[in-house]
């Protein structure tokens, strides 16, 4: 998926899925972690791709609580 397609589709979650989502990338990179300390990891590329993933859903998290927080402030 490109990631244009896969930001929009994370935008459109709530904060709740996006949070649930970043849980489920960190547990899975803990297990692909400890593959990589077994010394048997099948699948590399996929240590950068997860924590790319677990960033673009952090940044969207903020924005989700900063973008209400300005308006209000700008509202006063």
């Amino acid at each position: 998926m490109k990631k244009k397609e896969k930001l929009t589709e994370l935008r459109g979650k709530s904060k709740e899925e996006l949070a649930q989502k970043e849980k489920g990338l960190k547990e899975e990179l803990f297990k692909i972690n400890a593959q990589r300390y077994s010394g048997r990891v099948d699948k590399p590329h996929m240590f950068s791709l997860i924590k790319k993933d677990i960033a673009r859903i952090q940044t969207l998290l903020r924005e989700k609580i900063a973008v209400p927080k300005l308006v209000r402030e700008n509202g006063k």
